[in-house]
């Protein structure tokens, strides 16, 4: 997993798709808006079911929890 992105992104490679998600940049990491879940071309118009955006989430929080950079969801 590869998590990139900017001060109101972020975009995490997911096998082989990336999933784009919204937030904004705190002291101390990355606010993310789990409602703001998508994946990003070509696959855009597939949703992204509560079960994937579940397990997503806990993979971020796990791989970013003792880093500079924490990434929480809201």
């Amino acid at each position: 997993m590869k998590i990139t992105g900017t001060s109101s992104y972020i975009e995490i490679e997911w096998g082989d798709r990336v999933v784009f998600v919204e937030g904004e940049m705190v002291v101390g990491g990355f606010v993310a808006y789990k409602s703001s879940m998508r994946w990003k071309e070509p696959f855009e118009n597939e949703e992204l079911s509560a079960t994937q955006k579940d397990k997503i989430i806990q993979a971020v929080i796990d791989k970013t929890k003792a880093s500079y950079m924490i990434i929480t969801f809201e």
